[in-house]
Order: structure tokens, then sequence, then C-alpha cells
């Protein structure tokens, strides 16, 4: 606040340099609260903006790779998918802001968005005015910021965070961009438009700040993990993925590890939990090598109840380990019998190792981890296909699916043992039953980012038909209430277990029935042509008469020639997308933006973080 006006005042003459302010009111407080937003009804339209597109920001990710490019995405738009007209028996709770419990009305807006500033200006507000803002970020806090808190035990990004947005546009416009991305996710009456806003506004306040060496380290690490998550939102991911390295290099450019507390450990496992669930998925090894985490794995500290998160922590740990044993499984055979021998022996206990480990740790979790309630599927109200399994805490339900993903996984690669021995499919069968048992049956769409990663994995185990169309229930439930993308999955578990796509079947022999008969005119031409006489100026009169009739066809336009894809990233390699994330490589991240912080001015007003 600028007090020379006052200083002034006490001078003689002193407020001649000053122009007369006009009086403008503050607003009301308890009028603004005595408003009866609708919150149902749908935005504004976005304004038809002239904003100049985000600048390319080089040195953010290697080329990437398109084939498949919809496996990338964890969500989808929801007329991507096929309506299902089933109804499903699994007790999800539904979205407030799904189509089908969300009605709109069209009224006209009577503001309109401003243009983007190049620098923010810092000026903490009482509270959100504008319906707009209210509800994206009412949908960030109920919708997004379930999933991403949850493995925070203090809830940053949906009870903290927000209050503290109110004096950080830059985190504010990141926050409304992910709840206006949600909503056109999970309600095909709402547009991208607005939630892209919000994306290019926070965006260029990041990378102005990123060039100021004295700016809130704190603010654009955390700033870019929410972007980031906005991306993987988006449903071209990988032409979008700006801030996936950037918000990793952020982070360790602000220390952050498992020893973190407060925003730092938000922030840390929020992003580590994204990149496994990734890995589990293309086969990669995660890029953060889990040893150097930090994380305390001696387990007969934190036994008590409370500290689920500790435990929830340690199993992803485990399971990131357990990703890159499977990942860097050998592709090449050793030329000596006795090299293999070793090799074979060195990979057995290193599996043991990881399964011994796995075993403690269920031994070891508090009494609260383990399920509250556990019905057989006769015994379960909806008749479903799987046990029902209660486990009670958000953090649990995480841990519990991560650990039995890993059991699951370990069955699958034993050096040693073929995943067909009877023991290896007894531990498979098992630990895949609870994952869909856990899945099929819970009410928190909060886990719906872990559930689907493991409800695939297990549901290439199932053989039953039954069970197997129970999953595909599940998924497009998922798909409805939170957005989370199911189509790839459909089709990967499909082809794995053996279906026939019959839509799929019809459209190859349409297609393979329309190229025979383009052949075959196309040879029929190629014939008249090489046997037509040639027609010179002598024989033209001698050859045409009056009754011949001469019938012009039109050539027969050749099928559009497909892009070939980009190849796909092999398995097994390091993440291709976070081998770079660190600023002290040379293709670092937010090339030409990125300016080392002063290490003596840094800080940050997040006030909360040590907590």
């Amino acid at each position: 606040m600028d007090e020379s006006r006052d200083i002034a005042s006490e001078y003689k003459g002193g407020l001649s340099k000053y122009s007369r302010l006009d009086p403008s009111p503050a607003p009301s407080f308890e009028k603004s609260m005595n408003n009866n937003y609708d919150y149902s009804a749908a935005p504004p339209p976005a304004p038809v903006q002239s904003h100049q597109a985000l600048p390319s920001i080089s040195g953010m990710i290697p080329e990437v790779y398109e084939q498949d490019q919809q496996q990338n995405m964890m969500f989808e738009q929801p007329g991507d998918q096929q309506h299902h007209h089933h109804h499903s028996s699994h007790s999800h709770t539904e979205s407030t802001y799904s189509a089908s419990t969300m009605q709109q009305n069209n009224a006209p807006s009577s503001y309109d968005q401003p243009e983007a500033e190049e620098t923010p200006q810092r000026e903490t507000r009482d509270y959100l005015t504008t319906q707009e803002e209210v509800l994206f970020m009412q949908v960030f806090v109920e919708e997004v910021g379930l999933w991403m808190d949850s493995m925070d035990p203090l809830k940053h990004f949906s009870r903290l965070l927000p209050f503290h947005a109110l004096g950080e546009p830059m985190l504010l416009n990141a926050f409304l961009a992910c709840g206006a991305r949600h909503l056109a996710l999970v309600n095909p009456k709402y547009t991208e438009d607005k939630a892209l806003h919000y994306y290019d506004t926070a965006t260029r306040y990041l990378l102005n700040s990123l060039q100021n060496p004295n700016r809130d380290t704190v603010i654009c690490a955390t700033t870019a993990v929410i972007l980031n998550v906005y991306e993987i939102m988006c449903e071209k991911a990988l032409q979008r993925m700006n801030h996936i390295a950037g918000a990793r290099a952020l982070i360790k450019e602000c220390g952050w590890n498992a020893r973190s507390t407060g925003i730092g450990a938000a922030c840390f496992w929020l992003n580590v939990g994204m990149e496994l669930l990734s890995c589990l998925h293309f086969n990669w090894q995660v890029a953060w090598h889990p040893d150097d985490w930090g994380v305390d794995m001696d387990f007969s500290r934190e036994t008590e109840s409370a500290r689920e998160e500790i435990w929830t922590y340690r199993i992803v740990y485990i399971v990131a380990k357990v990703n890159n044993f499977r990942a860097s499984i050998p592709r090449s055979q050793e030329a000596s019998p006795r090299d293999k021998q070793i090799r074979l022996q060195n990979r057995y206990a290193e599996w043991k190792r990881l399964k011994d480990w796995a075993d403690s740790w269920n031994e070891n979790i508090p009494r609260t981890m383990h399920p509250m309630g556990y019905l057989y599927p006769y015994q379960t109200i909806s008749q479903s296909a799987f046990p029902e399994v209660w486990l009670i805490k958000r953090t649990t339900i995480v841990a519990r699916l991560f650990y039995h993903t890993a059991m699951v996984i370990l069955s699958q690669i034993n050096p040693i043992a073929s995943a067909e021995t009877e023991e290896m499919r007894e531990l498979q069968h098992r630990h895949s039953q609870q994952i869909c048992g856990i899945v099929a049956h819970v009410k928190d769409r909060g886990v719906a980012s872990v559930a689907l990663r493991s409800l695939a994995i297990a549901a290439e185990c199932l053989t039953s038909r039954r069970e197997q169309d129970e999953v595909l229930e599940i998924f497009v439930k998922i798909r409805q209430e939170t957005g989370w993308r199911v189509g790839f999955l459909n089709k990967e578990l499909k082809e794995k277990w053996g279906w026939v796509d019959e839509t799929a079947a019809a459209q190859a022999a349409q297609q393979a029935a329309q190229q025979a008969v383009q052949q075959q005119q196309q040879q029929a031409q190629q014939y008249q042509m090489t046997n037509a006489p040639t027609l010179t100026a002598g024989n033209i009169q001698q050859n045409y008469s009056p009754q011949t009739t001469v019938t012009l066809h039109p050539p027969t336009p050749l099928a559009p020639v497909q892009p070939a894809p980009r190849q796909r990233p092999p398995p097994g390699i390091l993440n291709p997308l976070l081998a770079a994330a660190d600023f002290a490589l040379p293709q670092h991240p937010y090339q030409s933006y990125y300016v080392a912080p002063n290490p003596i001015s840094a800080h940050s007003n997040l006030h909360f973080t040590t907590y």
C-alpha cells in the first residue's frame, strides 16, 4: 500500500503533487455472500481473443513418439466413447458436475476475460467474486484436488493452496484451468476454451517468473506441478507436454524429496506417483531412481495408526523398484551358458528380495490398513463377480492397490519360474481378485487414477467372460464420473483376452472389398489404354462415326495415404519424457526462459510449508 499520500498531507501544499482520488466504495462482504448463484448454469462462452499462442518451449521433451498417442493420456473427451446403455451395479458416487446430474442454462454473461498480462499483479483477494471462478475452483477442489491429495495427509491442493491462490494469480489460473478442464471432460456442454485460456495465462506467468532470479521458487514449482496435471487431462497429451519435465526439474531445484514436509512432500509424491503410473503402462524405468528418493524403509518405525501415508510412500517405493526390475529384463541372451546362469541367479535374488519386501510391508502395516470388511461374491448386494473388499481411508485404498499390483507383476516376472506354474498362477489370481474386489465396490472417486492402472494390470489375468464384462463396465463407470479415459484400455484388454471385435472386423472386410473393386477398375483402365488405337489426324475421320458413343470415366480416386505413425519408444528404457528433467543438464526444460534463482533471495510466501 502506498502511504506517501498520507505522509504528504501532513505538509503544507503536499497534496498538490497528487491527482485527486475518485472514491470507490469497497464491496460489501455480506452483500456478496447473499448472492445466490446458480452454479449449475453454464459459464459464458469464451471470448474471441487475439492473444498469441504460447511460444515454443524448446528443450522440454525429446522427439515424442505418437504411435498410440491416446495411450499416453489418462483422460478422454466424453464423445470419444460410444454411449453404453447398460446399468452398472457398482457403487461409485456420481460427480456433481457430470452431464447426468448438472443442468445448464446458457445465460449471457455481463463480463469478459481480459488479455493475459505478462506480469501478474500480486494483490490478495478476500474471496472469489465471479460465478465462473467459484464454479471452476469448486470443481477443482471437489474433483481434481481429490485425487491429487490422495497421498497427502494435509490435503494441500484441495484445502490449503486454494486460499493462498487468492494472492497468487499464477497459482489461481492453474487451479481454474484444471477445474474448467475437468468440466469439459465430464460434461459435453462445456468446451475447452475456458480451460485453455487459464492454462495459457498461468504458463505465461510462470515463464515470466522463471526469468527473475529473485522469484518465489516454491510458487513456481507448485504451479508447474498443477499445470502438468492439466496436461495429462488433455486429449492431445503428447503435443502439450510443456510442463512434465519442467515440474520435475523445479521440484529438484527446490530440493524436495521423500524427506520433505508440507507442500514439498505433496508435490514430490504427486509427481513421482504420476510418473510411476505412466511407467507401469509403457514398461519404462522411472527416471528418478527410487533409491535416490530418500524413503524411510525401516518397518519398525511408524507402526501406529494415523501414519498410513508413511506406509503408502513405502509401498510406492517398492512398486517403483518392481517396475524398474520388470523394465530391465534383458532383451538378449548371453553367449556363455555360465554367464546366463549367473545372470539368472542374480535376477532371482533381486526378485526374491522384492517379494520379501512386499510381504514384510503387508505384515507390518497398521491394522487400519487392512480390510474392515470382506464379502465373497455371492454375498454382495450387487451380485458382483468379485469379492467386496472394504477399506476405509483413501490413502489406504491407494496403498493396498499398489501392494496387490506389485504382487501381480512379481508373479509374472519370476526369473526361474514360469508364470504358468501353479504357485505363480495362484499368486497372480489371488492378488488380481483383490484388486478387482477393491475397485468394483469403492465409492471414493479420489482413487480413480491408481485404480485404473491397477485394474488394467489385474484384468489381463482374467479368463471368465463374466469377470471380463464387469471390468469393462467398471471402466465405463469411472470414465463417466471422473473423465479418466478408458478407450485404449478396453481395446488393449479385448486383444489380450482374444476377443473378436465384430465392428472392426466388419469395417476391415468392407475396406478390403472396396480396395478390390478399386484395383479391378484400375486394371481395366490400364488395359483400355494399352489396347486402344492411336488417334492421328489421318485416321480420326475414318474411325469416328456419328453412332460412336464415347464414355469418359473419371479417374478412380485413390485411398488417402495415412501418414506412418511415429515409432513408439521401446519398453525397458528410461522414461524419455523425464530423462532430461534437470536444470544441470544442457537440454534442460524451459530453454530460453530459465534463469537460475538467487540462493540468497530465494524465498516463499507459502507460510504453511513446514507445518
